[in-house]
């Protein structure tokens, strides 16, 4: 029974998640978008002090159920793990725990926020590879689906559906989410947990605070034969049936021991002293201890001390054939407060990304903010009205921000290039730069001052641009617009 009710929620789980990334309406966000916020490694760069908490104490107190119900790329492992034991049964084995490698993970994972390299901590962030795979891999076909809706609803007169741009957002994406899937997939369709229990750091920390759980699965050394079934079917390869004992960093919850135990000698039942008697490994050693410890310490302080630095201040055709300018600074959506902010605290999750409804986020190609979301106006502009990204940001990265908060951002300034602009290369009247300002920063005024009657060019007014795009991205002159964006490094109010 144990064994279905975790399956039942980790499937919930796992499916609401996927849902977040592959809805680009909105719906899934407004009624299931804290599924991204209770996430780990979110919530430690959010400091969400009450997800944390909750998070250890659900630990303290049924292990490693995170892992097993929570965490999209735990239950994903399982599904893989699940057809390969479809090919062959009770493939699995007990092994000596890789510690080293645990704790030096986790290591670079704290020296990686310390020294507030982004492209580490989204690599080693499990919620983030996950949801890289579900933006880049998943969406897609999910958009092709609805399109293919969209047509045959439109053969009857129905227009329940609508047709949606389907674009590749990344290259250098695309090809970290394929690698990371098809290593993922192998390793569980091989060794089950293998990636959960050396390499995640999210695994090692809840693994460490796993062995002080009040309930957890124990072995009862009068009923047990050694028959060994439980540890051939230990998808975390954490029972040594040999010796009775169960290694409980490593064990994730997941009750599949107890439903192949056909002696009823393994139960999920409160913890019991001494460890002898109920088949728990001996307690990890002071030095380990307190070398974990530290490490944790580290991670917790520099996230906290990288938060407290941050401070705020204050229905047309579409136009083809665009390409990126080349900018000096990126350019950040509204609520991410400074490009700095962005960089230390986004977990490259790609959710912004799969729920920008304009066509505007990107994963970067920059090595120094890697995956991470940056804006770019050749497929649309960022609408005043529009604040999705800000409302689904589980790191805090983007924070919330309100409609009248964001039309009077300076995310960034308009630039205008002389040499590409229609009135002057081709002599005719445009204003569609200044037409379609929200802010009414851009003025047409006469190219030539001494002939009022001369083609109108536009002039920017820096202080009232708010940097949305809507110049760059309707302005007619292509490849390249004849007005263009230039990120602010940090963002301020009008």
């Amino acid at each position: 029974m144990l064994r279905k009710i975790r399956i039942a929620l980790s499937a919930a789980a796992f499916a609401t998640v996927t849902l977040l990334f592959l809805d680009f309406t909105g719906t899934a966000h407004r009624w299931l978008g804290w599924m991204a916020k209770i996430q780990f490694l979110p919530a430690l760069m959010a400091l969400n002090i009450g997800v944390i908490a909750g998070l250890v104490l659900l630990t303290l107190v049924f292990g490693r159920v995170y892992c097993s119900v929570i965490c999209p790329l735990g239950v994903m492992q399982d599904i893989f793990g699940y057809f390969g034991k479809k090919a062959k049964k009770n493939r699995y084995s007990y092994s000596r725990p890789l510690n080293w490698l645990r704790y030096a993970m986790l290591a670079v994972l704290a020296i990686a926020i310390a020294a507030g390299v982004g492209a580490v901590v989204s690599l080693l962030g499990p919620y983030s590879a996950y949801g890289r795979m579900a933006q880049t891999l998943l969406q897609p076909v999910w958009m092709w689906c609805n399109n293919l809706m969209a047509a045959m609803a439109e053969r009857v007169d129905s227009y329940a559906f609508y047709t949606v741009d389907v674009w590749m957002k990344g290259g250098i994406t695309l090809a970290v989410a394929s690698v990371t899937l098809i290593v993922l997939a192998i390793l569980s369709w091989r060794n089950g947990r293998t990636y959960c229990n050396t390499i995640c750091p999210v695994g090692t920390v809840l693994g460490f605070l796993s062995r002080f759980s009040l309930l957890r699965p124990v072995i009862d050394t009068s009923k047990c034969n050694g028959c060994g079934l439980c540890a051939r079917n230990c998808k975390a390869a954490c029972i040594n049936s040999r010796e009775h004992r169960i290694d409980y960093s490593r064990c994730v919850a997941c009750m599949d021991c107890i439903g192949k135990c056909h002696k009823n000698a393994i139960s999920y039942t409160v913890r019991r002293r001494p460890a002898t008697d109920s088949g728990e490994t001996a307690a990890p050693s002071d030095g380990a201890r307190r070398s974990f410890l530290a490490v944790t310490a580290v991670t917790a302080a520099t996230a906290v001390a990288s938060a407290a630095g941050k401070t705020v201040d204050g229905g047309l055709a579409a136009i083809t054939a665009k390409q990126a300018p080349r900018r000096r600074t990126p350019i950040v959506p509204p609520g991410a407060v400074s490009l700095d902010n962005l960089t230390e605290r986004c977990t490259a999750c790609q959710l912004c990304v799969a729920a920008c409804p304009n066509g505007v986020l990107r994963p970067s190609t920059d090595l120094a903010r890697l995956m991470k979301p940056e804006s770019s106006y050749e497929r649309g502009y960022c609408r005043p009205e529009c604040t999705r990204c800000s409302e689904v940001c589980p790191a805090g990265a983007i924070r919330p921000i309100s409609r009248a908060d964001k039309s009077s951002t300076r995310i960034g300034h308009a630039v205008w290039v002389k040499a590409n602009c229609v009135p002057l290369t081709d002599g005719v009247e445009c204003g569609n730069c200044a037409r379609h300002c929200p802010s009414g920063a851009i003025l047409m005024v006469a190219s030539d001052a001494a002939n009022p009657e001369s083609v109108k060019i536009p002039v920017v007014n820096t202080e009232r641009c708010i940097g949305c795009g809507a110049c760059e991205n309707l302005c007619p002159a292509s490849p390249f617009s004849a007005i263009y964006v230039e990120g602010n490094e940090r963002h301020s109010l009008i």
